[in-house]
């Protein structure tokens, strides 16, 4: 095996919606796909919960470390089929990945320290947020985070 090659994707995920205290949303722009817009977002490695992969997820996107105290587990999922240029990620016969639902409020002023997954960030009002992003569960989070909502 090539040392090099990263290993397979599993097919769950967490989408993490990061707020303030204004309830403004972050969203994140990814660099392989400008004007692609989204929550923090990733899969689960082997070994971890979902609170553990959406604290390395959100570590690794934006640097920002989060306490598994301060996360909030919507208990809500979907289930969606994965792009097919991107399906070569998991193991052979995956097309469906179940994506997990959490957010955390962050303050305003917590500095973001971006990877090289993501060219820009911004935080835009909620229904400005909605729009941008791409994805439907993306959004569809997004619009339900007033009924979710926690303090900073």
């Amino acid at each position: 095996m090539n040392k090099t090659a990263k290993p397979l994707k599993q097919p769950i995920s967490v989408l993490v919606v990061l707020h303030n205290e204004q309830g403004e949303i972050l969203l994140l722009e990814r660099a392989d796909n400008p004007g692609f817009w989204q929550s923090v977002t990733g899969s689960i490695e082997p070994g971890e919960t979902l609170a553990d992969t959406v604290c390395r997820e959100v570590m690794e996107e934006t640097g920002i470390v989060l306490e598994k105290s301060g996360l909030l587990n919507w208990h809500q999922q979907q289930e969606y089929e994965i792009f097919a240029h991107w399906r070569h990620r998991y193991p052979p016969g995956v097309t469906h990945n179940t994506e997990h639902v959490f957010s955390a409020c962050i303050p305003t002023d917590t500095a973001i320290r971006l990877s090289a997954e993501h060219t820009r960030y911004q935080w835009l009002a909620i229904s400005e947020a909605a729009k941008l992003v791409f994805s439907p569960s993306n959004r569809e989070a997004i619009l339900d985070l007033p009924s979710k909502y926690q303090s900073c």
